[in-house]
């Protein structure tokens, strides 16, 4: 019988503050999970030969980090959305996963960094290895792959990129920019002048100077323009001479294309590439070629039945005739697509049989 009395339900406090505990790291790479799966391919079927004929330390000098447990650590930061080294350094410092996976070593930010600079071609041939383990469990039905890309910016400046006349005429800006610096500098010699404005004007000079001199170095050490698809001349950048200007939807950005084909069955990324480019049509043959040779010399993932798809960006009469000459199927769509009749706006066959 209720006495009328209120009542409140009590509970355990949880307590989320920092403590030391007993932990067992292979215990935290739960089986079926992303990173438990990493971990076994890694250790278990990847060969990282390669990595150590970079290292000369078997009799002399420190150990270094082996890179399976950097590549471990790399490759989950990027599936989880974390691209930095230094945002890799924290989580192997504070994130159980991430200590598991590096086995608690806390890799420094600049380990990280060097790992991924020095060795980005190494790691990149290891793809080849892991889309036979994908074909051999069965990944890829090489029924239909799909070709897209998007547009990307890179850590260079807009305003570093042009052709060498463009560059020549900077250049010769700049320097007469000091030359009448100088000369003004020298008539004010002879005139009581602020010490701090004195410095300042030199200091604007050495600047000038020093920009002018950095502008003819890049012209010795690039002694021709870039050439586009079309026998154009393509703009450099003195920055990231790789990479290209490039509108998209959100303005111009100094940047690359990458694209990447996909294959339907499981949505296994086949092959990726990026391109200072913002042509997509220019970059569909070489992505066909990529998935032919995708596997080794002798094994290729495209087959007789196989069928390519790519958005109207990559539809041009010179794609669909290399497409014909190399026998492969193709669904792309062109420009006029959606103005035709609504029967022929949802598909548009330009493959070749």
């Amino acid at each position: 019988m209720h006495d009328g009395t209120d009542r409140m339900a009590r509970y355990k406090h949880i307590d989320t503050s920092p403590r030391f505990l007993a932990v067992d790291l292979h215990r935290q790479l739960l089986p079926g999970s992303f990173e438990h799966a990493l971990n076994h391919l890694i250790d278990h079927e990847l060969d990282l030969s390669g990595f150590d004929t970079r290292f000369k330390n078997d009799e002399t000098g420190a150990a270094a980090y082996p890179p399976a447990m950097l590549l471990k650590v790399v490759l989950f930061a990027y599936s989880q959305g974390i691209v930095s080294s230094r945002g890799i350094e924290v989580v192997c410092r504070e994130h159980v996963t991430f200590i598991a996976l590096s086995g608690d070593s806390m890799p420094h930010f600049t380990t990280i960094a060097g790992f991924v600079s020095r060795l980005a071609d190494d790691i990149a041939r290891l793809f080849t290895q892991i889309l036979y383990l994908c074909d051999r469990q069965g990944l890829i039905g090489r029924e239909m792959f799909a070709i897209d890309g998007v547009k990307l910016p890179s850590n260079a400046s807009k305003q570093k990129s042009g052709t060498r006349a463009d560059f020549e005429h900077q250049a010769a800006k700049l320097e007469t920019a000091a030359r009448v610096m100088l000369e003004r500098h020298r008539e004010a010699d002879s005139q009581p002048v602020e010490a701090d404005l004195r410095q300042k004007e030199t200091q604007r000079i050495t600047r000038l100077q020093t920009d002018a001199a950095q502008l003819r170095q890049w012209l010795t050490d690039h002694p021709e323009d870039r050439k586009g698809s079309k026998g154009t001349i393509r703009k450099s950048n003195r920055t990231d001479n790789e990479s290209a200007k490039m509108a998209t939807s959100k303005g111009v950005i100094q940047g690359y294309t990458g694209v990447a084909a996909v294959d339907a069955r499981h949505q296994a990324i086949v092959d990726a590439q990026a391109h200072g480019t913002g042509s997509e049509q220019e970059l569909l043959i070489p992505m066909v070629k990529a998935i032919q040779g995708a596997l080794n010399n002798e094994q290729t993932l495209i087959t007789g039945s196989s069928l390519i798809t790519a958005d109207a960006g990559y539809h041009s009469e010179s794609n669909l005739k290399q497409l014909a000459d190399l026998n492969i199927d193709a669904l792309i769509a062109d420009n006029g697509m959606r103005r035709r009749k609504s029967r022929w706006r949802r598909r548009c066959i330009s493959g070749f049989a």
